[in-house]
């Protein structure tokens, strides 16, 4: 077996870990893109009108 019965637990904290993990840079990057891509929208939204 992949684990043995006294790992399972230390398995799934560590899934968890990676999960908030991937979580914090996704809003890091959002934090930082997202006015970036806003203005991008606003100028083709004036752009058009």
């Amino acid at each position: 077996m992949l684990f043995s019965p006294k790992e399972k637990g230390q398995g799934l904290v560590e899934y968890a870990l990676i999960l908030v993990l991937v979580a914090v840079v996704v809003l890091a990057v959002l934090l930082v893109l997202g006015p970036i891509i806003g203005n991008v929208f606003t100028n083709v939204n004036s752009s058009l009108s």
